[in-house]
């Protein structure tokens, strides 16, 4: 069953290009129990979904092992770095440069060697190749192999992977230098025979450009894959190695994997906070800005929440560790970001499938060609020289890395900005976003009213009833709940203890408070419990046309008056109501709250569209009403009552404070209350679908043309044919240019522009 599959994520060594992920992904597959697996040729990491029960793990990685990977160790918790990955990662990019080194040391001699003549660059006489052609071929020879033992990787993978029937990249770049060694140690052969004009069919130069070519391309690609990932190395960076924990009357220092629940820690000034905890002692400001994208410090004190990773400011504090680890705010994010940078968008599923049979594509089309022209007429050294220029100027990386770079740089920059992208499909949704439902409470407005008017019924006190809603609202998370909370402390009520809480979502609560039965919520919701209240009723829509928000309270099944509160819109609302309607998107508002209420605050933010009294049912038919119409909806909540509509909705974005990032409803998290938010992620999302068309459209035209022009279609019609050694350059390029393209995401300006834009 569906629900008893297990996801896991491995990391895999040794792919070099789009079609290993391929290779990969169908030896992942074959196995039985295995549900689905998507290997990232950017991230090297593998996702698969599979069923315990049928396949184990350890079979999952002989696969990959037998495929002539490696499956490296996977990652103890959720955004913990991969230490292996890491250091196998590290470790290839410095052999990588290595061998870069020692290839470009000989192949800048054996290519002044070979074309110095032709260019008219002086030669020793005892390499001089009319005088001396076995001296010259020797020479060439010599120089090469230093050259070819650097690239011997290419070899070993390539010839490995043709064996095993899944040829890769490397298996075209192996083909073509040995073909092009093998043609010139056979003119070599001939020179030595005494034949001088085979000193003209010399190709070492060719094979060793193409190696050091490819390796510098590799280089450049490796080190883009590294920026591209920068943004979970900072978000992993803000990590503390260790913690102050307070034991009894001694502090002591700990690894910050050893801190546990419950342990008592020290932050002083200047320090990262180490994990997620309730501040006990001691006052402070906190820049959370790696979390929020807020520079302004938030000033803390007991009873207040810290985040792991956040940097304190100038006062020390004590607090009570609550979430380590896997379950901090932090490494929670981190596993989002992951998880985002690591799926497949819809649209990559065309050049998944021309990759993963590119190879063999074309190594057919490189000996078609070859042999073609071998039935016209040409040369031997002709028909070589084509068949290695078409295996040399194919390039599947370019389309193997079109998507997934712009998607791991763009969920990366969403990060920075505070807006969490769960996956490559909500991020290609996001983009066809036209229209977009809002939540008030604490969307729209700050989510933080505060009373402003206590009206209780005859023979009730003020401070009584503003006890028994206090205490009945105790286990409410509601925004009006808190209004109620902080009136009482602030009039110095004792708010007794309530039992038997139940909470109606978009209706009310009840509670028993000392022995009594009491109700708070809507006049709707008191009515359902067989209390009316019409003197209520006509105050509340009083108060709602001032743009005041009331909440009834019964006792004892009778009405016992009203609390009214005021919640200001948010600083930002106005201004992203009129981003997203230069977007071209509808903007509307749906609340449970009472039609004037809902007016007042829809006006004063920009908001043309309103929808009150709404039940989590009602805003979930909102969606699909609009859904029916043809529109690309996005509902945008904060709440429990939102969670239907989220998911309804084609595109769910939860905004809160930040703390509560794995709202499970939600394809996208906003993680400040910010409702600007929403149309910087809409920015977002057009700007890297735009990035990975553009890199699409590059990489099939790069090959289209490439390929039939290294075959010899312009030497056809009289035209220049194109040397392998510039086929080598343009492949090497074509994949560090589609890199290239999508690091310039890491600039995305989170600015909104004016005008209308779609």
């Amino acid at each position: 069953m569906a629900s008893d599959l297990k996801d896991v994520t491995i990391p895999v060594g040794g792919m070099h290009c789009a079609s290993c992920a391929s290779n990969v992904e169908r030896a992942i597959c074959a196995l039985g129990g295995v549900s689905s697996a998507f290997v990232n040729i950017a991230t090297e990491k593998a996702a698969v979904k599979y069923d315990p029960e049928v396949v184990r793990l350890s079979e999952i990685k002989s696969a990959i092992s037998d495929a002539g990977y490696m499956p490296l160790a996977i990652e103890d918790g959720p955004g913990a770095p991969a230490d292996e990955h890491k250091a196998a990662q590290e470790s290839a990019l410095r052999s990588l440069r290595s061998r870069l080194a020692v290839a470009a040391a000989f192949a800048i001699p054996l290519l002044y060697v070979a074309m110095g003549s032709m260019l008219g660059f002086p030669l020793p006489s005892a390499i001089e190749p009319m005088t001396r052609p076995l001296a010259y071929a020797l020479v060439e020879l010599a120089l090469v192999i230093p050259i070819v033992a650097a690239g011997r990787g290419f070899y070993s993978s390539g010839f490995g992977a043709i064996l095993r029937r899944a040829p890769n990249m490397d298996s075209l770049i192996a083909m073509g230098t040995s073909a092009a060694m093998a043609f010139s140690l056979y003119s070599t052969a001939r020179v030595a025979l005494g034949d001088r004009g085979a000193v003209h069919s010399l190709y070492y130069e060719t094979a060793g450009a193409i190696i050091a070519l490819v390796l510098f391309g590799k280089s450049l690609e490796a080190a883009g894959k590294g920026r591209a990932s920068d943004a979970i190395k900072k978000l992993v960076s803000l990590g503390p190695s260790s913690a102050s924990v307070i034991d009894g009357d001694r502090e002591i220092e700990i690894p910050i994997a050893e801190v546990e629940a419950g342990d008592l820690v020290l932050v002083r000034p200047g320090e990262r906070i180490p994990v997620d905890g309730l501040v006990e002692g001691g006052r402070t400001s906190v820049d959370e800005s790696m979390l929020t994208g807020e520079s302004v410090p938030v000033e803390k004190g007991p009873g207040d929440e810290v985040v792991g990773g956040s940097l304190n400011g100038t006062g020390s504090i004590s607090f009570r560790a609550t979430r380590v680890g896997a379950d901090t705010v932090l490494a929670r994010i981190v596993k989002l970001v992951e998880d985002a940078q690591g799926s497949r968008a819809p649209i990559a599923r065309l050049a998944d499938v021309v990759s993963g049979r590119f190879v063999p594509a074309v190594l057919a089309i490189a000996l078609l060609s070859a042999a073609l022209w071998l039935a016209l007429g040409e040369t031997p050294a002709f028909a070589i020289e084509v068949f290695v220029a078409v295996l040399t100027i194919a390039c599947p990386c370019a389309l193997g890395l079109a998507t997934p770079a712009a998607i791991m740089v763009g969920t990366g920059r969403g990060a920075e900005l505070g807006i969490l992208i769960k996956s490559g499909e909500a991020l290609e949704l996001a983009h066809k976003i036209d229209a977009v439902i809002l939540d008030k409470t604490g969307t729209v407005t700050e989510g933080r009213p505060s009373i402003t008017d206590i009206v209780p019924a005859a023979g009730m006190a003020e401070d009584e009833l503003l006890a028994l809603a206090a205490a009945a609202e105790r286990g409410s998370e509601h925004p009006l709940a808190r209004a109620v909370s902080e009136a009482a402390a602030a009039r110095g009520i004792a708010v007794g203890a309530a039992a038997d809480f139940e909470a109606t979502p978009g209706g009310g609560v009840e509670a028993s408070v000392s022995g009594r039965a009491v109700l708070v919520g809507s006049a709707a919701y008191l009515s359902s419990r067989g209390v009316d209240a019409p003197a209520g009723a006509a105050a509340a829509q009083a108060l709602a046309a001032e743009g005041k928000t009331s909440v009834l309270v019964a006792a004892d099944g009778r009405y016992a008056g009203l609390l009214a509160a005021a919640d200001p819109i948010g600083k930002t609302s106005a201004a992203a109501v009129a981003q997203l309607e230069a977007l071209g998107v509808e903007v509307s508002m749906v609340t449970g709250d009472a039609e004037p209420t809902a007016r007042a605050v829809a006006r004063e933010a920009g908001i043309g569209r309103v929808i009150a009294r709404a039940t989590p049912e009602g805003k979930a038919a909102e969606v699909e009403r609009l859904q029916a119409e043809g529109r690309v909806v996005a509902m945008v909540g904060d709440g429990i009552n939102d969670a239907p509509a989220l998911a309804r909705a084609d595109v769910g974005i939860a905004i809160g404070t930040g703390t509560d990032i794995a709202a499970e409803s939600a394809l996208i998290v906003a993680v400040r209350a910010d409702l600007s938010l929403v149309p910087t992620a809409i920015r977002l999302s057009r700007s890297v679908m735009r990035n990975i068309k553009q890199n699409l459209a590059w990489a099939f035209v790069y090959n289209a043309l490439g390929i039939p022009v290294a075959a010899g279609l312009l030497h056809a019609f009289g035209g220049p044919l194109l040397s392998p050694m510039i086929a080598a350059a343009a492949m090497s390029l074509s994949s560090v240019s589609v890199l290239a393209n999508a690091l310039r995401l890491r600039r995305f300006d989170a600015r909104p522009r004016l005008g209308k834009r779609r």
